[in-house]
């Protein structure tokens, strides 16, 4: 598989011109043949990335949960110099960033979502330094929107780098309008939309890096016509960016631990397809990337593998299962409804790969059978990244606890506890984790639509982008009702809350026991998720 996932299947007949026999080598709408795409397919492309800009754009950006409170607070604080923060400069932020949400609220400080938090989910480490819990690439890819006064065109901005990849790779992969089909469904999802919002959250920006890793290795492992040095530029540029994808949120590493293995499969199947010294620069951006998160782990958190969350709190195991089984499919669905069509797209070609293999004579080569063993070895690389982020994410505790819906009791200082409106059975606030799959899904279920007629194609693009602006909607409305405390006990004051949790913060004799012991309960408190 890995050969003909490397290599553009090869006939004696041009592959734009299949005989009658193997009408099954191209889908319905076009060929597979390299040449520059139609105006038409480019302008349906951005007009599907518009749809998505207009929408994410037509909203105000609001904080959901603790989470955008952290993220927010890393990026104003590296956007005025500063990695981590003494306790003073702490405070000072902290007190700087709840007046300006009180202000937004009109002064009304009660009424702020998170309860006036101003800044959650940061941890004071043994030094008296503050950190964010959170894994540290997104502030650092964000900034400079921040400092340029546009922070809501960071999603955006990586969103039209991972659309530019998909179009290029899908197209390479499925001929004309399958880049044009894999950026709809890219973009028409509810999720992709929601996280395009939601401008301090890093979920879409991550999802937009592995779909421009994705695009990029798909387009440097088929493009065998293309020189050596731009399949080479290309692979690496995929590289880096699923690199960059990790850094925001380490679990993404299942989509680069799949590159890697695709890479080194091609390599050793068929070494001559991939390009001389490729594997080199590959891998050796890996390799980079991977120390460079050590030596941050070690340096701020104290060991090679710590994160900012103690021990225990992010935890992951078979037992979640059940419970993420029961309350995670809909939301899915209802969110990320092409995945449906990318499973059957996976089906239809197994389907097809078994009766082409048991209809052709003896010693036959075909080109139809050439496509389709090279679609399904692309189909197993792109079903295993997917596999391998919902597979990890339906083991999860935290999405199998709060999936449940239902108000939870109020944390200190106004927070949602577990099972309030911070974690709730929202889809607003679990779908985030299954988002990287997108590229793999939008990808697969393009290769379905490419084999349809193209107005039949393109209705379906658009009726999942009247699913998508349906499912944004109520996900945002679902997180403006569930964003502001609700009756209940008056919250701590702000000067209180900080000074119990500074307190309680400060390293003792027993460093290291005691602040597992708050980080955990404040996480807790906090709804904490990675």
């Amino acid at each position: 598989m890995a050969r003909e996932m490397a290599s553009p299947a090869t006939s004696s007949e041009p592959e734009g011109h299949p005989t009658p026999a193997d009408a099954d080598a191209v889908p319905a709408g076009g060929s597979r043949r390299a040449d520059r795409p139609g105006l038409a397919e480019v302008l349906v492309a951005l007009a599907c990335f518009a749809v998505l800009c207009g929408a994410a754009l037509s909203r105000p950006l609001t904080l959901q949960e603790p989470d955008d409170y952290a993220y927010r607070a890393s990026i104003v604080a590296l956007s005025e110099g500063h990695v981590m923060l003494s306790d003073a400069q702490y405070q000072a932020l902290r007190t700087r960033l709840q007046s300006a949400d009180a202000k937004a609220h009109g002064g009304n400080a009660r009424v702020i979502g998170m309860g006036a938090a101003g800044i959650a989910q940061w941890t004071q480490l043994a030094g008296g330094r503050w950190v964010s819990e959170k894994n540290p690439g997104y502030p650092f890819v964000a900034v400079p929107f921040r400092l340029l006064g546009i922070l809501r065109a960071a999603p955006l901005f990586y969103g039209a780098l991972g659309c530019f990849a998909l179009f290029a790779g899908g197209r390479r992969w499925l001929g004309a309008w399958g880049g044009t089909w894999a950026v709809g469904l890219f973009c028409s999802s509810g999720a992709a939309i929601t996280f395009a919002w939601r401008a301090w959250m890093p979920t879409f920006t991550g999802a937009a890096l592995v779909a421009a890793g994705a695009g990029g290795l798909l387009w440097a492992l088929l493009a065998g016509d293309a020189t050596p040095r731009r399949r080479t530029v290309a692979g690496l540029l995929g590289f880096l960016a699923l690199e960059g994808a990790v850094l925001i949120r380490y679990t993404d590493f299942v989509a680069l631990a799949v590159a890697v293995a695709v890479v080194l499969l091609a390599w050793r199947v068929a070494p001559g397809r991939v390009p001389r010294r490729a594997l080199f620069w590959w891998l050796g951006s890996v390799a980079v990337t991977g120390a460079l998160v050590v030596a941050w782990n070690q340096l701020v958190y104290g060991g090679a593998l710590a994160t900012g969350y103690a021990s225990g709190v992010v935890t992951f195991g078979l037992g979640a299962v059940t419970g993420n089984l029961k309350n995670m499919p809909w939301k899915l669905t209802t969110t990320i409804p092409a995945a449906w069509l990318a499973l059957a797209g996976i089906v239809w070609m197994v389907a097809r790969s078994i009766r082409l293999r048991r209809s052709a004579p003896p010693g036959e080569v075909r080109p139809s059978r050439a496509t389709a063993h090279r679609d399904l070895a692309v189909a197993v690389a792109l079903a295993a990244a997917w596999a391998g982020n919902w597979g990890l994410y339906f083991t999860y505790y935290w999405t199998a606890q709060m999936g449940g819906g239902g108000g939870g009791p109020m944390g200190p200082g106004g927070l949602p506890g577990p099972g309030g409106p911070g974690g709730a059975g929202n889809a607003v606030h679990l779908v985030r984790f299954f988002v990287p799959a997108l590229a793999s899904i939008a990808l697969l279920g393009a290769w379905a639509l490419a084999r349809l007629p193209r107005w039949l194609a393109g209705a379906a693009v658009a009726g999942f982008f009247g699913l998508g602006i349906w499912s944004f909607a109520a996900m945002t409305s679902a997180s403006d009702s569930g964003m502001l405390p609700g009756p209940g006990p008056p919250a701590a004051s702000p000067s209180t809350t900080a000074s119990n949790v500074a307190h309680s913060m400060k390293p003792s004799g027993s460093s290291h026991a005691c602040r597992t012991q708050v980080v955990h309960a404040r996480l807790q408190a906090f709804v904490g998720s990675t």
